[in-house]
């Protein structure tokens, strides 16, 4: 069986690659035991910093969910009966609810990127969009909700009126638009994404990994908080940042007019 999802390291990075181009990307149940077994590796590897979720192909990063096989599950009487997440479900915990992760995640879409797919997209934190790139999640028109974190993460990451202006409709929104929004990171030529993943995962590279991995928990911990409580909140991470050689290496190589060195300890 060929697989449903590629997964290469090189220099730090881990590229994950959906490989159903044929099916537009679509995710079955293979493609998500297979990437249940990548997310493990991809926080568990010590030497991976950053990774790059995109599509193989050249038509979509993602349509989502399998509707042939969701129907064929729905005849048989196996479909999930859940409205939300993934438990019990092939793959569990799916990207989408991996609420704890703290190595940063960059999209790299171009064509579609519907249902699932723009929910996965959504989970991510940096997305890097081809101007071909269109988003949508037109679940209320197949009798579906967004519940892989659609619903949620959407009306968080815009404003919630036009989130819903999505969500009741099943409109598309292309790449300019989500820019407009500050869905997306930056819009560039389909030729240029390349280019453009690359500058962002030096950049991320640059700096001190205990640093990126204690703004992650910062940021997720603290965005529902006040304002008081996220100040006085305890954050792992950050202890362990604060306490490390990266955090005296830094100021010491700014002092020394040097690149500083990362020990990530």
């Amino acid at each position: 069986m060929i697989s449903r999802v590629l997964y290469e390291k090189c220099n730090q990075v881990a590229y994950i690659t959906l490989n159903r181009p044929e099916k537009l990307n679509a995710m079955d149940e293979q493609m998500h035991k297979e990437l249940a077994v990548i997310w493990d590796d991809f926080e568990q590897d010590a030497n991976i910093r950053v990774g790059v979720l995109r599509g193989a192909g050249s038509q979509a990063f993602s349509v989502g969910k399998d509707l042939n096989e969701l129907a064929q599950q729905q005849k048989d009487g196996t479909a999930s009966e859940s409205s939300f997440g993934s438990s019990g479900a092939a793959g569990w915990p799916r990207l989408t609810e991996r609420f704890d992760r703290v190595k940063p995640l960059i999209a790299q879409v171009h064509g579609y990127a519907l249902g699932g797919g723009f929910e996965l997209a959504l989970a991510c934190d940096i997305i890097l969009a081809a101007d071909n790139a269109q988003f949508a999640l037109p679940e209320a028109r197949l009798g579906l909700i967004a519940g892989a974190g659609g619903l949620f993460r959407l009306t968080r990451q815009i404003p919630s009126r036009t989130a819903l202006g999505y969500l009741l409709t099943g409109r598309s929104m292309t790449a300019q638009r989500a820019f407009e929004l500050g869905l997306i990171n930056e819009v560039v030529a389909i030729d240029k994404m390349d280019d453009c993943v690359n500058s962002w995962v030096h950049d991320i590279l640059r700096c001190a990994p205990l640093s990126v991995q204690a703004i992650m928990e910062v940021v997720a911990k603290s965005m529902t908080l006040p304002l008081d409580q996220a100040f006085a909140a305890n954050y792992s991470w950050e202890t362990v940042r604060k306490q490390s050689m990266d955090a005296k290496e830094g100021p010491r190589a700014f002092s020394e007019k040097r690149d500083p060195v990362w020990k990530g300890q």
